[in-house]
């Protein structure tokens, strides 16, 4: 996935990692269960056209997926317009969503490794 070669390249977005905590969490809890929180997640707290508290609603730990939103630049949506191209003030289509979600799985499958 070019997008993801391309935020490796990033300062920021290339420190996050998940650390063996979170890797035994997606163990526990099994990948379909990981990729439906970051669904849930994706839909509703970034998906809106406005979200509540956008730029600060996903917490930097405490769950696998926030991490990797952080990672992927899925995080808010000014972050999803400058790496992703999706205009902030609108609500995302489940094909963006979907897009997103599969983003985050990608990354976290390269970190499982």
């Amino acid at each position: 996935m070019d997008i993801l070669d391309r935020l490796a390249r990033s300062n920021f977005r290339s420190r996050f990692k998940l650390r063996t905590k979170e890797i035994e969490y997606i163990k526990d809890k099994g990948i379909e269960k990981i990729e439906s929180h970051a669904r849930d997640f994706i839909r509703d707290r970034i998906a809106p056209a406005e979200p509540v508290n956008d730029g600060k609603q996903t917490p930097m730990r405490g769950h696998p997926v926030f991490i990797a939103q952080h990672a992927t630049a899925t995080c808010c949506r000014g972050c999803i317009e400058k790496w992703h191209k999706f205009p902030k003030g609108k609500q995302l289509s489940e094909e963006q969503q979907e897009y997103l979600v599969n983003v985050i799985m990608e990354w976290i499958s390269k970190q499982m490794i």
